[in-house]
Formats: C-alpha cells, structure tokens, sequence
C-alpha cells in the first residue's frame, strides 16, 4: 500500500496517530473513489459518540448515522474515527456538533449529496434528534431507513 501513489498523502491510515484533542485539530482525509461515476450510498454509524455540554460540562451521547452519496472521494476512515472521537472534550450543543459534522464532510468530500442524524440520548429528561441534508435526494440513489429507533423511554 504504501508504494502506491494514491495513499502517500495519508498521514494517518497505518500509522500510530495520536488522538486529536478537538474537532480543530483533528484532520480529515480523502482517498480516490474507483467509483466516482457511479451514484451509490456509503454510510457510516457511530453508536457511541461523546460531545460535552457546552454549559454544564456533562457528557452528552449519540448514536450517529452519516450517509453520503460520494463524488471524486471517499472520505478515510480512519480519519474519519479520529475526527470523531474528538468531540470528546468539545463542548458544543447537538445541534452545532450534527450540522458542522454534516457540512464538514460533505465539504471535505465533495460529495453529491450527505445526510446526517444524529439520535441524541436524554439528559434533563428530552432526546434531541438533529438531521441535515444537503439537498434533495440524487434521482435513484437508494437511501434505506437509518434503522435507529425514535426514543420510547420505559413505555
């Protein structure tokens, strides 16, 4: 892998790489999409992300489902892992951790479209459910059911 072309600007797919300590530093990569002419979905689902609250410093939880449609790239996932795990120590409010994970993505990538949502779990007693789109869904992309249930508490 290494002799190819294609991956000598990766800093970090197969490297030790320490974890960035906010969304700041963390840094995205991108690779080639041997399938650019092809309009298909990638999704990626992060059960477990931690963002902090921006007032009370608590750690908030999400289960999080990114689906893209990908252009001329994929976005690394190793990369991508890292970019997330540091949210870790940022305190921002669902809304701002959802959307900018969106945008950043979408905008990193080059995509033809991004969908992201995030099922935020309770604190205070409210779930918080964040979706953005970047647009209207491409004309025969199959985009399925995220597969994460609405919060029903204990009933």
């Amino acid at each position: 892998m290494a002799d190819n072309p294609i991956y000598q600007n990766l800093g970090q797919l197969g490297q030790h790489t320490a974890q960035p300590q906010s969304p700041e530093e963390a840094e995205l990569e991108r690779v080639p999409n041997p399938h650019a002419g092809e309009l298909y979905l990638t999704r990626f689902v992060a059960p477990e992300f931690t963002s902090l609250c921006p007032v009370t410093g608590q750690p908030d939880f999400a289960h999080l489902v990114i689906d893209y449609a990908p252009g001329d790239w994929l976005v690394e996932s190793k990369s991508l892992k890292l970019y997330l795990t540091s949210f870790r120590n940022h305190g921002a409010f669902h809304e701002e951790c959802t959307v900018s994970i969106g945008k950043k993505i979408f905008d990193f990538t080059e995509a033809k479209w991004l969908r992201i949502s995030g099922y935020w779990y309770p604190r205070g007693g409210i779930p918080i459910d964040v979706f953005w789109q970047s647009g209207e869904v491409p004309a025969g992309l199959y985009v399925p059911d995220t597969g994460v249930a609405s919060y029903r508490g204990r009933g």
